[in-house]
C-alpha cells in the first residue's frame, strides 16, 4: 500500500504546524498507518512543495491508495516559513484525483475551514462531496480503523475519538521517523509536542471564540509517553521542541482538572517532565513552551513561581508564554467569559518579567509574556480599543518588556458561541481595529523591541530562511522567532550570529558576527557603531587587511570584527 499525506498546515489555539513546526498530525497519522502495516509506504509533501511543482506531485498522488489532506487555520497568522492551504485548492485538488480514496482531517473537517480573521469559517459539511472521507474525529483513530476495516468506509465512524493517549501514544512513537521527509528536517526543524488536550476553563464553557472547550474533559499525556516520543523524535535528528499543544502548560497534571476553572498547577509534575527530557534529548537547541493561561498565574502565584523557575532552568532562553489577555475592556471579558481582567493581567506581567527577564546566552531574554487580542468580541465597542492602548501604555511606562504581542479578528467558527454572533461587530468596527493595530506596530512595537533586544546585543544561532533584495532573512528555531534582516547576502540555511544595529516595528537589522572586514559589503560596514565616515573610508580603500591591529579603531569597535 501507499499513503500520501498532504500537509496543508494547521494553526490552533493550542498547536501549530507551519513550517519551521512540524505538528503532531502528520506523525500520528504515520504512526497509526505503520502500526498496521510497517512496510506501507508513505510519502510525506508540504503544501508548498506541492504547489511549486504540482504536476511532479500529482502524478505521484494518483500513484498512491490514499490521500490525506492536513488542513485547517484556525487562528490566522502571517507565516515567513509557508503558505496554509487556500480554500480554492482544498476545494480543487482533490477532483483531479481518480484512484486514490481522499480523506481530509485537521481543524478544517473538524471545526471548519478559517479563510481570515474578521471571516466567517467554511463549515465541514461544505467538504462532503469533494472527499470520500471527512474526518470529524481524531484522524490517526479514524485512519487506524480505516486500515483494519481494509479501505471499507461504510464500517468506520468518521466521528470517532479518543478516549485516552494508549494508542495515540504509541503512534507518536511510530510516526516520528516521518519528520525526516519535511524540507526543514536537518535545519530549523520544530516538532510541537501535546502534553494534553481540552481547555480546563472547559467547565464554565471557556471563551466564546475558542475551539478547546469543544473537546471535554481535559485527558492528559502521561511524562512517559511524552518523553518517549520526544526521545524517538531525538534519535531520528529533531534538535528542536516545543511544548505548545495544551491550552496552558502551567495547568499540567494540575490538581482538580475537570472539577475547578483554574486547578492548581502541579510543579512536582512539571519540574519532573521537563528534566527527564533534558535527559532523553541531551543536546537538544530548543526547548519552549507556548501557550499559559494569565488566570493560572494570576490565582496560584506560589506554584506559577515555582513553574516559571523550572522552565527557566531547563529551556533555552527566548520562551514566550503566550498569555491569552485577548481585551483590556471588563465588560468584553465578562460577556465572553474570558480569563482575566486587566488589573489582574498587568500583576501576572509583573510576575513574568520579575523572574523571566534576564538575558539569556543566546541573546534574549529568558522568558517573557506574549500578549494575545482577539477583537470583534461581544460587548466590543470604541472604548474597548481605547482602553487596550491605555493597557498598553500602562506596560511601557512601567518599564515591562513584553516578547510580542498578537492581534487578530474574531475568526466564527461553528462550534463556537461567537458563531451566532458572526463578523457583524469587526465589520462595524473596521476602522478602529485598523486604527489600533496601526498604533502597536508603529508605536508599541518598536519601542518593545528596543527594550527587549537593544542595539548592539549579539543574537546567536540564527538560520538564513531566504532572501529579499541584498538582504538574509534570518530567525532563530523558537517559539514567535524574531525576523532579522541581516545585511548581506548569506548562503541560504547557514547557521549564523548577528550584531543587531537596528529596529524597525515588528523585526530587526543586523550584521552578520564576527563581520568579515575584508568581504562585508560597505552597507554593513556603515552599520557598526563608532565607525566614523574617514575610518569607513579609510577602510574600503585599505582593505584587505591581514590583522586587525592594521585597522585604525578603538579595541571596543574591533571586537565586532574580523577578518576572516
Amino acid at each position: 500500500m501507499k499513503v500520501a499525506i498532504l500537509d496543508g498546515y494547521t494553526d490552533e489555539p493550542a498547536g501549530l504546524g507551519v513550517p519551521p513546526y512540524i505538528d503532531i498530525y502528520p506523525r500520528y497519522i504515520a504512526g497509526a498507518i505503520w502500526s498496521i502495516n510497517r512496510s506501507t509506504e508513505i510519502f510525506y509533501i508540504t503544501v508548498d512543495q506541492f504547489r511549486n511543482n504540482l504536476a511532479k506531485y500529482m502524478q505521484l498522488l494518483e500513484k498512491t491508495d490514499i490521500v490525506i489532506f492536513i488542513a485547517g487555520v484556525v487562528v490566522p497568522g502571517k507565516y515567513i516559513g509557508g503558505s496554509p492551504i487556500s480554500l480554492d485548492e482544498i476545494k480543487k485538488w482533490p477532483l483531479l484525483l481518480q484512484k486514490p480514496l481522499k480523506i481530509l482531517v485537521g481543524p478544517a473537517a473538524r471545526f471548519g475551514f478559517g479563510i481570515q480573521g474578521g471571516k466567517i469559517a467554511v463549515p465541514p459539511k461544505d467538504f462532503k462531496n469533494i472527499f470520500d472521507v471527512v474526518v470529524g474525529g481524531d484522524p490517526e483513530i479514524v485512519i487506524y480503523d480505516l486500515l483494519r476495516e481494509k479501505l471499507q468506509i461504510e464500517r468506520i465512524d468518521p466521528f470517532k475519538v479518543r478516549k485516552n493517549y494508549r494508542l495515540t501514544s504509541l503512534f507518536a512513537v511510530r510516526g516520528a521517523k516521518i519528520v525526516k521527509q519535511h524540507p526543514n528536517f536537518g535545519k530549523n526543524l520544530i516538532a510541537e509536542i501535546e502534553t494534553y488536550r481540552g481547555c480546563p476553563r472547559w467547565v464554565t464553557g471557556g471563551c466564546s471564540f475558542c475551539i478547546e472547550p469543544s473537546y471535554g474533559k481535559v485527558v492528559f499525556r502521561s511524562i512517559t509517553d511524552i518523553v518517549k516520543e520526544i526521545k524517538e523524535l531525538y534519535i531520528n535528528g529533531v534538535r528542536n521542541f516545543r511544548l505548545g499543544r495544551q491550552s496552558d502548560i502551567f495547568s499540567y497534571m494540575a490538581k482538580g482538572i475537570n472539577v475547578d476553572e483554574y486547578p492548581k498547577p502541579n510543579p512536582d509534575a512539571i519540574e519532573k517532565l521537563f528534566r527527564t527530557i533534558r535527559l532523553v534529548a541531551p543536546n537538544l537547541e530548543t526547548l519552549h513552551v507556548d501557550n499559559v493561561n494569565p488566570a493560572t498565574v494570576y490565582h496560584h502565584k506560589e506554584e506559577a513561581v515555582k513553574i516559571i523557575k523550572t522552565i527557566i532552568r531547563y529551556h533555552t532562553p527566548g520562551d514566550v508564554a503566550a498569555l491569552g489577555i485577548e481585551s483590556a475592556d471588563p465588560e468584553v471579558v465578562k460577556q465572553n467569559n474570558l480569563k482575566i481582567y486587566p488589573d489582574q493581567a498587568f500583576e501576572v506581567l509583573q510576575i513574568i518579567n520579575k523572574y523571566g527577564g534576564m538575558r539569556g546566552y543566546n541573546g534574549l531574554p529568558e522568558f517573557l509574556p506574549g500578549i494575545n487580542f482577539v477583537l470583534g468580541l461581544k460587548g466590543e465597542t470604541k472604548r474597548t480599543y481605547k482602553l487596550n492602548i491605555e493597557f498598553l501604555k500602562t506596560i511601557l511606562e512601567k518599564g515591562l518588556m513584553i516578547r510580542r504581542v498578537n492581534i487578530r479578528q474574531v475568526l466564527p467558527l461553528p462550534s463556537t458561541r461567537m458563531w451566532s454572533i458572526g463578523t457583524r461587530i469587526i465589520e462595524k468596527h473596521a476602522q478602529y481595529y485598523q486604527s489600533f493595530k496601526r498604533w502597536v506596530r508603529e508605536k508599541f512595537d518598536i519601542l518593545m523591541l528596543k527594550r527587549v533586544v537593544p542595539k548592539l546585543t549579539i543574537l546567536k544561532n540564527l538560520f538564513v530562511e531566504k532572501h529579499v533584495n541584498d538582504y538574509s532573512i534570518a530567525r532563530q528555531a523558537a517559539s514567535y522567532p524574531l525576523l532579522v534582516y541581516v545585511t548581506e547576502k548569506l548562503p541560504l540555511w547557514e547557521k549564523i550570529d548577528v550584531l543587531v544595529v537596528g529596529h524597525k516595528s515588528r523585526s530587526l537589522i543586523a550584521v552578520p558576527y564576527p563581520l568579515n572586514i575584508n568581504t562585508a559589503s560597505p552597507k554593513s560596514l556603515r552599520l557598526i557603531p563608532g565607525i566614523s565616515k574617514k575610518q569607513y573610508a579609510e577602510i574600503l580603500r585599505k582593505r584587505p587587511f591581514k590583522d586587525l591591529t592594521q585597522v585604525n579603531l578603538d579595541l571596543n569597535i574591533r571586537k565586532y570584527l574580523s577578518i576572516e
